[in-house]
């Protein structure tokens, strides 16, 4: 049941009519433009201006995608796998694996060292169950970083291992800061 205005008006669309018939046809019309272009596009010759212009276009396109190529080439001529990345020294021994050396920033080192001074005293401070957890994941993180680094001298270009490497080097700072912390606290870890 539909709802109708009192001035006769629609109000929903069923009120609509379901099918109204256009006024005129406009399929030939639509046939007589598309068979036009198609031929004007036919017969139009090699230099005129639409075909230059499209020439000129894939020429561009062309271009543009050797400049892309060059560009891809050279930026990644210093990332070429196999090549030792800028952190590692290698040096390759007579029995064919490479030995790996990890070049770290200065800072880190000399805050490493601090924390490793102090980390004796700062886990005898700890209680005992947080003691056994400390000494637990740097014995867990000083393999890892051990594992790791044997890794990257088989395979120095790897990626992955050398992300690996800096999050195992990231892990013991977090550990060593915690103690430090938790052992200023007074607390347990």
């Amino acid at each position: 049941m539909t709802q109708r205005d009192t001035r006769g008006g629609v109000t929903t669309l069923r009120d609509l009519p379901q099918g109204i018939e256009p006024a005129r046809d406009l399929w030939p019309q639509i046939e007589a433009q598309i068979a036009g272009r198609g031929a004007a596009g036919a017969t139009a010759a090699p230099g005129s201006a639409r075909g230059g212009a499209g020439r000129a276009v894939r020429w561009l396109a062309a271009a543009a995608m050797v400049g892309c190529v060059a560009v891809g080439v050279w930026i990644g001529r210093s990332v070429l796998p196999g090549s030792p990345p800028p952190l590692v020294q290698s040096a390759r021994p007579a029995d064919g694996t490479m030995q790996t050396a990890w070049v770290t920033d200065p800072r880190y080192q000399r805050e490493h060292e601090r924390l490793m001074r102090a980390l004796g005293a700062q886990v005898a401070s700890l209680p005992p169950a947080s003691r056994a957890k400390v000494m637990a994941s740097l014995a867990t993180i000083r393999q890892a970083k051990e594992e790791l680094e044997s890794a990257l001298g088989k395979d120095p270009g790897n990626a992955l291992l050398q992300e690996l490497l800096v999050n195992t080097y990231q892990d013991e700072m977090r550990v060593l800061t915690d103690v430090r912390e938790a052992s200023d606290a007074g607390e347990g870890i």
